[in-house]
């Protein structure tokens, strides 16, 4: 059965990126391509991505500027309330609104589906019960501000716990929103 999982890396204090937007503090971290929880063990299970406006710009740009390619065959959504161009080549479509529509056509493709970036993103999907695991590697940096890695009040279950280079990386599985005072 297909899974939705928010694949992702964060900092020690929580954050995806910094207040600009910067993955930098990401690049230069150690990890080990082969190692637990890696992209490529990953990414062979997906078959479809969606993901946020400000992460597709944030991979336009690299795509634009000739330091990344569009690395991804598989269809991929993104989210937005602006129109935005494709990336050349890119089998990519544009969706706003309820996320439970565009999970049912990704998850009829019978392979798991991938929310890539945007905390709030995965949490729309979350509190429409439709992620079932947050995988995330925590690189041993601290912000002290910027996107929060997942922006709401969720109850999860560890799973998998390993060390991969310079990161932590844990597997949780998505127990349901917590709305007590945690007590």
């Amino acid at each position: 059965m297909p899974r939705t999982v928010y694949y992702t890396a964060a900092t020690l204090d929580g954050f995806i990126a910094d207040a600009r937007d910067s993955l930098d503090w990401l690049f230069v971290q150690d990890i080990d391509e082969a190692g637990p929880m890696n992209y490529t063990a990953f990414i062979a299970d997906v078959g479809a991505l969606v993901m946020g406006a400000t992460t597709y710009e944030w991979v336009r740009a690299r795509v634009e500027a000739g330091t990344n390619k569009w690395a991804y065959p598989m269809p991929t959504v993104v989210f937005t309330h602006r129109d935005l161009p494709v990336i050349d080549g890119a089998d990519v479509r544009f969706a706003r609104g309820d996320v439970a529509g565009v999970h049912a056509e990704l998850a009829a493709l019978g392979r798991d589906v991938w929310v890539v970036g945007g905390g709030d993103l995965a949490g729309q999907f979350a509190d429409a019960g439709l992620l079932d695991e947050i995988i995330v590697s925590i690189a041993p940096v601290t912000l002290g501000e910027g996107r929060p890695v997942f922006p709401r009040r969720y109850a999860l279950r560890t799973v998998e716990v390993a060390r991969n280079g310079a990161f932590a990386c844990v597997r949780y599985a998505v127990e349901g929103a917590r709305t007590d005072d945690w007590t």
